[in-house]
């Protein structure tokens, strides 16, 4: 089962390789990776937006879309149909390229990332032995997109959301990466299908410093997407809706697009770098990828449908004040993990977690002004 897809793609280039020259069995070869991620990247968005709107209506004690389809599963093509309908709407005093562009170089991003992704054992289009570092290299250029819409829409409530959105992903980028150095100390490579190798045995999150590793790097991610509680992007309360408040139609659905796409896309390196990935018993290796990260999925729709939104001291203080130091701490604890024999690497580095978390808690805990009571004759 495991190896269905991949034989398939072997078979059709073999039959292939009979009468073409090499040059076009590749480019077909190259091609089919190409249209598979096309097709994916947007089948993701579309049911990962049903999900969402029927997990949110259980929340809010709500039933969700039900009307188009058998349980509303025709709702997606039916909000697609919408939004390639309605009329694409242009500020007279917007920067026109920079208005169009940035939808388009948004979504490229995100689908260029599913190359490096392993979906399943030998089931990744691109096995790169950086493929860690090409996810955060690819990934952290969306912001340069969201600028770019922000300031091509002429908007104060939009440049203020561009700005919010620059401001909070540089921050949580620091901690993101320095997060992901654990998982790379141990494991000895920057290859994602050699990570989830090495978690043969253990998967890291069930280690002291791959706990708080993965933590950091999960709540880093959703920051990263603009994710509730860290939407200040698009704090609708605040700024209409942020840095795409003048965008419509097809434009727009590009924005949503990217996000969704880089929710699975963050949610699947989290479940491949800390999850062990594909590996488990028993299920196809695919299946076990795909259960794992939609799980990591309905936990961010969990917080979306449970937590209020940050502040914007608050979404700094945390990126800065407690996961930057929680993550530089966690490289020390792994050092030591790495070079001390059982029982005193799981000991010592279990102290040193709970220590450091004290501490940061502390040290990080709301100021609350002292009461005063006045008497009557003050």
């Amino acid at each position: 089962m495991d190896q269905f897809f991949v034989n398939t793609k072997h078979a059709i280039l073999e039959i292939l390789s009979g009468f073409l020259p090499e040059w076009l069995v590749t480019f077909k070869s190259v091609m089919i990776s190409i249209t598979a991620l096309a097709v994916l990247g947007p089948l993701i968005m579309m049911y990962l937006t049903l999900i969402e709107r029927k997990a949110i209506a259980r929340v809010q004690n709500r039933i969700g879309p039900n009307r188009v389809g058998k349980w509303g599963l025709l709702q997606p093509l039916a909000d697609g149909v919408k939004m390639l309908t309605k009329e694409d709407i242009v500020p007279a005093n917007a920067d026109k390229l920079s208005h169009f562009l940035a939808p388009i170089l948004i979504v490229a991003p995100a689908l260029l990332i599913f190359a490096v992704i392993p979906f399943g054992r030998n089931m990744s289009a691109v096995d790169l032995n950086v493929g860690l570092l090409y996810f955060l290299a690819v990934s952290s250029t969306t912001t340069i997109a969201i600028f770019m819409a922000s300031w091509g829409s002429r908007n104060k409530f939009s440049v203020l959301g561009g700005m919010r959105a620059v401001a909070q992903m540089v921050s949580y980028e620091v901690p993101m990466v320095l997060s992901l150095v654990p998982p790379l100390l141990i494991a000895g490579s920057l290859s994602l299908n050699s990570i989830v190798e090495a978690q043969a045995d253990r998967w890291f999150v069930f280690t002291p410093w791959g706990f708080v590793a993965c933590i950091c790097f999960y709540l880093c991610g959703v920051a990263e997407v603009n994710r509730s509680p860290f939407d200040l992007a698009e704090a609708e309360s605040e700024i209409v809706a942020g840095f795409h408040t003048e965008y419509s139609g097809m434009k727009f659905a590009l924005f949503y697009m990217a996000e969704f796409m880089n929710t699975f896309s963050t949610s699947a390196l989290t479940a491949t770098v800390f999850l062990g990935g594909w590996q488990g018993p028993f299920l196809p290796s695919w299946l076990w990828f795909f259960i794992k990260t939609y799980a990591l999925i309905l936990v961010m729709i969990w917080f979306r449908g449970t937590l209020p939104r940050l502040r914007v001291d608050q979404l700094m203080g945390l990126a800065w004040k407690f996961l930057l130091p929680m993550t530089l701490v966690n490289i020390l604890i792994t050092a030591f993990w790495y070079f001390a024999g059982a029982p005193w690497n799981w000991i010592v580095s279990i102290v040193m977690v709970i220590v450091s978390f004290m501490i940061l808690t502390f040290l990080n805990r709301p100021f609350v002004p002292e009461k005063r009571v006045y008497r009557f004759s003050e």
